[in-house]
C-alpha cells in the first residue's frame, strides 16, 4: 500500500490499531472513482477503511521528482494523514454505538471554519452532520484519535 510512505510514526500507530480493531484497509478502490475530491471512506458494514491515494496525489499535484522545489508533496502527506484520521474517527463512532464521542457544542467551537465546504460535501454521502463535524475536527488530533481507538474499539 503506497499511502503508508506518507504516514508518520503516530499515524502508523493509528493504522496498526485500526487493524487490531478487525478493520481492513483498502487503497484506491472503485469507491474512489465516485469523485476525485474524496480521499477516504469508511465502510461500516464491511469494517473497512479506504484511502484514495491517487486522488490525494492528483489534488495536491504530487511529483515523483527527487529534487523538486514543489512543496505540494508536503500537502499530499497532510491530506492522506488527515483522511486516515478522519475515517478512523468514523470507525470509533461505529464502535461507540454509531454515536459521536465528544460534546457537539464543544466540537462546533473547535472546528476550523475553512472545513465547512468539505463537511457539507461529506454529509451528502454520510447523511450525518454531527459525525462529519467530529471527524473533521479529529483530523488534526492524531493523539486523540489513537486514544479513542484504544478506548472505544479495543
Amino acid at each position: 500500500m503506497e499511502f503508508i510512505i506518507f504516514l508518520n510514526k503516530l499515524d502508523k500507530d493509528i493504522l496498526e490499531l485500526i487493524k487490531k480493531a478487525n478493520y481492513s484497509i483498502e487503497e484506491n478502490s472503485a469507491l474512489c472513482l465516485i469523485d476525485k475530491k474524496y480521499i477516504g471512506f469508511h465502510k461500516k458494514r464491511e469494517k473497512e477503511i479506504v484511502i484514495c491515494t491517487k486522488n490525494a496525489k492528483n489534488i495536491t499535484n504530487f511529483t515523483n521528482k527527487i529534487r523538486s522545489n514543489n512543496k505540494d508533496n508536503h500537502k499530499t502527506k497532510l491530506y492522506i494523514r488527515r483522511a486516515l484520521r478522519h475515517e478512523a474517527t468514523h470507525m470509533i463512532q461505529a464502535c461507540n454505538g454509531d454515536k459521536i464521542i465528544g460534546d457537539i457544542n464543544e466540537i462546533k467551537k473547535k472546528i476550523n471554519k475553512n472545513k465547512e465546504k468539505a463537511i457539507k460535501s461529506s454529509v451528502r454521502i454520510s447523511g450525518n452532520y454531527e459525525k462529519e463535524l467530529e471527524a473533521y475536527m479529529m483530523e488534526d488530533k492524531p493523539r486523540k484519535v489513537k486514544k479513542a481507538i484504544i478506548r472505544y474499539c479495543l
